[in-house]
């Protein structure tokens, strides 16, 4: 009876499995059919085996992303993780293959456009130009638009993702929903011009969305002092940062804290000292003296 117990459980799992599998193939194949699919050749590696295990290679070129920081006054993180996304080389490199398709008078590519209504322009302050040379973004290949209304951040979002001379187009709004049918334009325009695009918002929003990836980023708090016998202050730590993938149509979701690596310019894992064992209480005295 045990026997067939696991074997009925065995073939519930595996229906399951097959099961899971087989809705994954349909909904690839509903995407696909409305362009939501599109594959502009390998993903974007964030160069964290971790993260990047759980996206499939990376952020899908081509589609929808979104940032949101984890409160108003996580702006500064929010906007720190999507500008190293847009350093990362790699995010250059398939901008400048893309850029190769298209007639030379449209420019280089590996281009950033940000897109940033007037007001958020006026709160949060526009990208500064040393920062970026300290992140590895060439600030000139930075565009910035600015827009009266948060409806012209998104026309002009939209706009820039179908240009194949453009890498990235992040557009930062302030909180407020935005429907499933505008984000979805948003998602056929980077499948079109193969570009990877990017919703930076101020606040979290659970809304319907056709984005691929959502994520959640807040600040977090640094190591302040060196373990050992000789525990000391460091002064200013490097700055670290929590995030969250709260969905992901890929593959799993997750959280992480990252710490950013200035010499090597990447977020890294960040690495937490495991406490030291105290001695064992039933030591010898002959061992425990020694």
């Amino acid at each position: 009876m045990v026997a067939a117990a696991r074997r009925l459980l065995s073939s519930s799992s595996g229906g399951t499995a097959a099961r899971i599998d087989r809705l994954r193939r349909r909904l690839w194949r509903l995407e696909a059919a409305t362009g939501l699919a599109s594959e502009c050749g390998a993903p974007l590696p964030l160069g964290i085996p971790a993260i990047d295990g759980a996206l499939g290679g990376g952020l899908s070129r081509g589609a929808l992303h979104e940032i949101a920081a984890a409160s108003e006054a996580a702006t500064a993180a929010a906007t720190g993780f999507a500008l190293a996304l847009a350093a990362r080389p790699a995010a250059l490199r398939g901008a400048l293959r893309n850029a190769q398709r298209v007639v030379s008078h449209r420019g280089p590519g590996g281009n950033l456009v940000w897109v940033v209504e007037d007001l958020s322009l006026a709160e949060n302050g526009a990208p500064y130009g040393p920062g970026l040379d300290g992140i590895g973004f060439p600030p000139e290949r930075l565009i910035t638009v600015a827009a009266a209304r948060w409806r012209d951040v998104l026309w002009a979002m939209e706009e820039a993702l179908r240009c194949r001379a453009v890498g990235m187009v992040i557009g930062e709004l302030r909180a407020r929903a935005i429907d499933q049918v505008a984000t979805r334009r948003l998602a056929l325009a980077a499948a079109a011009g193969g570009t990877l695009g990017l919703i930076l918002r101020t606040a979290p929003d659970d809304a319907p969305s056709a984005a691929v990836t959502r994520w959640i980023v807040g600040a977090a708090a640094s190591a302040l002092f060196s373990g050992g016998d000789d525990e000391r202050w460091h002064g200013i730590s490097p700055p670290r940062l929590s995030a969250h993938l709260v969905r992901n149509r890929r593959g799993h979701l997750g959280a992480w804290i990252l710490e950013w690596n200035s010499v090597e310019q990447r977020f890294e894992l960040a690495t937490h000292s495991e406490p030291v064992a105290g001695a064992a209480f039933d030591r010898p005295h002959r061992a425990a003296a020694g």
